[in-house]
């Protein structure tokens, strides 16, 4: 302390008893020097190393230079204390009298600072075993190294898999996918995905998610009288999974089973509100007046109810399919626009790689959301572009700009794995395909309209060459006559070609 001159109390007494200066035998400082020439700290060092061979007989001096040879262990002041041994017990005393020698402690180190605590101790998660945490953080690493994740998705995913174990009762078997959703309710929602792909290539994910289109079939049906949600029910599994019962089906797409699921339910809650409770009560007078008047919507609904029906007659929980013998009439088709020119040339001219090219394939070649999505960079080769089973030749506009988009990608995502042409922030660190959504972001519209564009004006190039549209465009007869009919016949220098299309 300050005021006993930053000096301990050992020190101090060394200085009252040898006050002469001089250089240590030893260690060559300037100290008081006491028995043999040598300071307090040498002869401290020599006497803590002789208290081992203390008790060994004869008894030898202390070796202070031999004990400071390789060094010095320095110590905290005023630490040291010496116990006085108790003196023998008297045989005459009766042993009841006799205070019991307290046991000697064991030596431990203290701790100077408290240890920090873990992520997972703040939130009260236990430590799952080290072997399985081991096993995993290998796992992670090689799919790291393997799909380019940086250095802080990484360390994401490890902490994801580390406190996803930790949740699990029984993470020896497999680790839930619901206990993986709990991650961002704890703050680690950036790496979800990647600890699911982790777990899944580790054969460690038991995928018990319930996916998106059941909970929403089943909050659309929640108001609904029980038998006939049971009766919309059979008819929903039959559009996911298909039947192999008569009559067989394929199993929809989500986005068709969404579609008749929406146009069936107005008249399935107006047959609710009338007081059914079974679709077998449902008549032909019921189906008329639950159907709209007429256009577009009275002809989507009564083919989702047509769809129904035939699915609970063929299941025997319906008698009769009261939908049978209503005519319905024809969609109505809408006539394709052209698009603006200077929008068009806008995106196309966009300083965004990834928007110029999307645009570029679809207004030179009319390619679908659907292929750009599924479009892999080993169907682009030598000015080449292999979509499904057609093969086209890529204009040069279009070689520039996927040119740059390239370059693009490589410098932004040098070691991705991912195989598809048209990645982005979330499918770089994986294999999937992007999505639609982000496709009609990048473009500023549905791709579907630069597509409807682009046929268009091939059709008036080509004076409604029904053919040749179906063999660029890959599309059938009936979608191509869609585009025909918008050509003027008194612009067609050709009279029969004319007169074709007056006819059609």
């Amino acid at each position: 302390m300050r005021t006993e001159k930053w000096l301990c109390k050992a020190c101090m007494g060394w200085r009252e008893s040898y006050p002469i200066l001089g250089k240590c035998g030893v260690c060559d400082a300037e100290r008081h020097l006491g028995r043999g020439g040598f300071c307090r700290l040498c002869w401290r060092i020599a006497s803590d190393a002789r208290e081992v061979t203390k008790r060994e007989r004869p008894y030898r001096p202390l070796d202070v230079v031999g004990a400071n040879r390789n060094g010095q262990q320095l110590c905290f002041a005023n630490m040291i204390r010496r116990t006085r041994r108790s003196a023998p017990t008297p045989d005459h005393v009766p042993s009841h009298l006799v205070r019991p020698r307290a046991r000697r402690s064991v030596p431990r180190q203290l701790e100077l600072f408290d240890p920090p605590r873990t992520w997972m101790d703040r939130h009260g998660i236990p430590e799952p075993p080290r072997a399985l945490t081991a096993l995993l953080d290998e796992r992670a690493r090689d799919l790291a190294a393997r799909h380019g994740w940086s250095a802080t998705q990484t360390k994401r995913v490890r902490l994801g898999l580390r406190v996803a174990l930790g949740l699990e009762a029984a993470p020896r078997n497999r680790v839930r996918a619901s206990t993986v959703l709990r991650l961002p309710s704890l703050g680690l929602g950036g790496g979800v995905a990647l600890v699911l792909m982790v777990l899944a290539e580790a054969d460690m994910l038991d995928d018990d998610r319930v996916p998106a289109i059941v909970s929403w079939f089943e909050r659309e049906t929640a108001d609904l009288p029980p038998s006939i949600a049971k009766e919309l029910g059979v008819w929903f599994d039959v559009q996911r999974n298909g039947s192999a019962r008569t009559p067989r089906c394929r199993p929809r797409t989500e986005s068709t089973t969404r579609l008749h699921t929406r146009w069936m339910l107005p008249a399935v809650r107006v047959w609710s509100a009338d007081g059914h409770h079974s679709l077998r009560e449902i008549s032909k007078e019921d189906v008329l007046l639950a159907l709209p008047p007429g256009g577009n919507e009275r002809v989507l609904a009564a083919k989702a109810l047509r769809t129904l029906f035939s699915v609970l007659k063929a299941r025997g929980l319906v008698f009769v399919n009261p939908t049978a013998a209503i005519p319905t009439g024809r969609h109505e088709r809408r006539q394709p626009l052209p698009l603006d020119v200077q929008v068009l040339r806008a995106s196309l001219d966009s300083g965004d790689p990834v928007r110029a090219a999307l645009t570029a394939l679809v207004a030179f070649h009319g390619l679908r959301a659907g292929e750009l999505r599924g479009l892999k960079l080993t169907d682009a080769s030598s000015g080449h572009l292999y979509v499904s089973t057609r093969r086209i030749v890529l204009a040069h506009p279009v070689r520039v700009r996927l040119s740059s988009y390239l370059d693009y990608r490589n410098a932004k995502w040098p070691s991705t794995a991912n195989p598809h042409f048209f990645v982005n922030h979330l499918t770089a660190c994986r294999t999937d395909p992007v999505g639609s959504r982000w496709l009609s972001l990048k473009l500023g519209m549905p791709a579907q309209l630069i597509r409807e564009d682009r046929i268009l004006d091939e059709a008036l190039a080509t004076e409604g060459d029904l053919r040749r549209l179906c063999d660029l465009f890959g599309i059938g007869i009936d979608a191509a006559s869609r585009y025909s009919v918008g050509v003027d016949p008194a612009s067609i220098e050709d009279p029969r070609t004319a007169r074709r299309i007056r006819s059609e």
